[in-house]
């Protein structure tokens, strides 16, 4: 069975709604998840993974929140070769740095050898059904991904 690790932080509960979207779609999908708040995991929780889900939203002047530091400074230091990621986040299209967290995160699963599984998902506030649409399509993707690789 796929295993899959969601990873959220969320200051207004938008990216915990996104987590539990994607935890009930990969669920639909067979897979075994387990999702948790970031200040409350380890990174190498994802070495543990077969899909590794970051959603997080963006603090300040684009940069990860403050909850998130530790976690996205040891996951510098991982080795996530043979996985599959996806990141996505929810923001505001006022601030000019819309969702850059999202892109942070992306960056990090590149320098540790993570497959990107699907295009990052950027929502608009609260997640509307269309956007709902799109993370069950991003998880879809993601899968899809896992599978390929034998995952």
């Amino acid at each position: 069975m796929t295993k899959v690790k969601i990873v959220y932080a969320s200051i207004t509960g938008n990216d915990e709604d996104i987590a539990y979207v994607l935890t009930e779609k990969f669920e639909d999908l067979g897979c075994d998840v387990d999702m948790s708040e970031v200040s409350q995991t380890d990174a190498s929780d994802f070495e543990d993974s077969d899909i590794c889900i970051v959603a997080s939203y963006t603090y300040d002047e684009g940069v990860v929140p403050d909850e998130a530091l530790d976690f996205y400074d040891d996951m510098q230091d991982l080795d996530l070769s043979g996985k599959v990621y996806g990141v996505c986040g929810s923001g505001d299209t006022f601030y000019e740095d819309f969702c850059r967290a999202v892109e942070e995160f992306g960056k990090v699963f590149e320098q540790v050898d993570a497959t990107r599984g699907a295009e990052p998902v950027k929502i608009e506030l609260d997640p509307d059904q269309e956007d709902i649409d799109n993370l069950d399509e991003f998880a879809d993707q993601i899968y899809k991904k896992a599978q390929e690789m034998d995952l």
